[in-house]
């Protein structure tokens, strides 16, 4: 009736006791931040500084579309603002980290 049961000497198969363990137990918590990084972390900052750079880089007479789903022509550019021009006469002042994209010129001329 005994040999029904495994021993923990045979469980271990060769690897000191607790060992194995151990390095399963460092292994599944480093396994998971490095899936969570490469899927999650790393492509959101890359997104962000690509942001970044579009929102630094804006100057007058860009064509942009900002996060109400407006479109205008970037009449300057003061500071954390920008003032659009959205329809040839009417002027918005919105923040310049709400605009999403830069649209190509002629762009607006052509909708």
């Amino acid at each position: 009736m005994l040999d029904l049961f495994i021993t923990a000497a045979h469980a271990t198969a060769g690897a000191p006791a607790g060992q194995q363990s151990l390095f399963m137990n460092l292994l599944i918590p480093v396994a998971f931040f490095a899936i969570f990084y490469f899927l999650i972390i790393r492509p959101q900052s890359k997104r962000n500084k690509q942001h970044k750079a579009m929102v630094d880089s804006l100057a007058a007479g860009n064509e942009v579309v900002f996060a109400g789903g407006l479109i205008g022509r970037v009449k300057k550019v003061e500071g954390d603002y920008a003032v659009i021009t959205l329809n040839n006469s009417t002027d918005v002042k919105i923040q310049r980290a709400s605009v999403l994209m830069v649209l190509p010129a002629g762009t607006i001329d052509n909708i």
